[in-house]
């Protein structure tokens, strides 16, 4: 039988609680950390879920609702008798402006009214298993400074097919070579579990308005980073498109000396739709950011490098280079004989005079450390082949960029 839990309801916020905290300040072991907009037609699958928990310890569910127009809210209010039947303590809060203030500001909200000494993100339009809580904890418990993810079964099932078996299936190692591909964060935000303690250390989530692009460079900083990456950088313009607040938060965790851990089982059922915030982020806003932090952790520690791909992403990524490191590309190397026969790649946007001529070579006659800008799981094998054959250690030899 599971032990007996305090049962305690909504903080007094000042935004639209619901309810009032018992005891102030009674930790419990877990809070469930749930932002919601709009997620009515998910939440009783979402919900139903959360009570099936098999974990004894003490939880709580935290939910902000970010002025959601649908019967969310009513949702939310009418699980919680059976919530707190299972021991599970309902907190809710929100605001109902015209607007939505964003899903790192609902998080936070729901951070900051949470007792958890642990945090499991769940979005409300996902279902997890559930072993999920217990499993993800007893990990946490053993690393209180690492984000732990788990394994996700994709829905509808084949959606994003590439992307979900990158997810399930790259290595612990991989967990921390493979942070700067296209995908994001190499534990996925939906599946996130990390201790309240580590949270506060690197947050909060960044809440829009706080990422700016250089007018100059097109290089992006944030609050956080800024005197880091670019402590030279004015002017700053805000950023006109969706925040990636999960990737900032997991560039920041990296930067303090987080780790990064997954349970090797499906915890999580990771539902794919276009009302997602995912698609308010701009692919050009993830690259600027993959760019400059490629450029902090990698590039600053190598004296010269090749990019692996002479086409169009191979020379995309060498124009975003600060000049700095421009200089430092000695080649780029491809198999298409037709790019290599080139001879060399002519920066022509280039204000420099002559401008930089940078040679293509076979990819057996170029030299470590590589770039590689291929995508992943798209050659059949072959791109990995390549990279066997000469003997190359991933995180040290090369690191993916696509």
């Amino acid at each position: 039988m599971e032990p007996p839990k305090r049962l305690r309801t909504a903080a007094g916020d000042a935004e639209t609680p619901s309810g009032e905290r018992g005891e102030a300040g009674s930790a419990v072991d877990v809070s469930v950390v749930m932002p919601v907009y709009n997620a009515s037609c998910w939440l009783d699958e979402c919900l139903q879920a959360i009570s099936e928990q098999d974990f004894t310890g003490s939880m709580e569910l935290s939910v902000y609702d970010d002025a959601s127009t649908d019967d969310s809210r009513i949702v939310v209010e009418g699980w919680r008798e059976r919530l707190e039947a299972r021991g599970i303590s309902v907190l809710i809060s929100g605001h109902s402006s015209a607007q939505p203030r964003g899903v790192g500001y609902a998080k936070n909200k729901a951070i900051s009214q949470s007792c958890g000494k642990y945090l499991c993100f769940q979005d409300a339009d996902d279902v997890m298993l559930h072993q999920r809580v217990r499993l993800q904890y007893e990990v946490s418990v053993l690393h209180p400074n690492s984000l732990i993810g788990c394994r996700v079964q994709r829905l509808p099932e084949g959606s994003t097919e590439r992307y979900t078996r990158w997810i399930n299936t790259i290595s612990q190692d991989q967990l921390v070579t493979q942070v700067f591909t296209s995908h994001g964060p190499t534990v996925v935000m939906p599946t996130w579990f990390c201790s309240k303690n580590w949270f506060l250390k690197v947050g909060p989530f960044d809440e829009g308005g706080k990422v700016r692009f250089h007018t100059r460079t097109g290089l992006l900083s944030d609050s956080k980073s800024a005197a880091v990456l670019h402590p030279q950088l004015r002017p700053l313009l805000p950023l006109p498109q969706g925040v990636p607040e999960d990737l900032l938060f997991f560039y920041q965790s990296l930067r303090r000396g987080g780790g990064l851990s997954r349970v090797d089982q499906c915890l999580l059922v990771y539902r794919y739709h276009e009302k997602a915030a995912t698609h308010s982020v701009t692919e050009e806003t993830i690259w600027k950011l993959r760019v400059d932090y490629l450029q902090e952790r990698v590039l600053s520690q190598w004296e010269s490098f090749t990019i692996w791909n002479a086409g169009k992403q191979g020379r995309k990524l060498y124009r975003c280079l600060s000049w700095a490191n421009q200089k430092k590309v000695k080649a780029f190397c491809d198999v298409d004989y037709n790019k290599i026969q080139k001879g060399f790649y002519t920066y022509e946007e280039s204000k420099e005079i002559p401008k930089p001529k940078v040679p293509i070579l076979h990819y057996r006659a170029a030299s470590a450390p590589f770039i590689i800008c291929v995508k992943l799981d798209m050659t059949g094998g072959v791109l990995e082949q390549n990279l066997n054959s000469l003997q190359l250690k991933e995180g040290t030899d090369y690191y993916h960029f696509n």
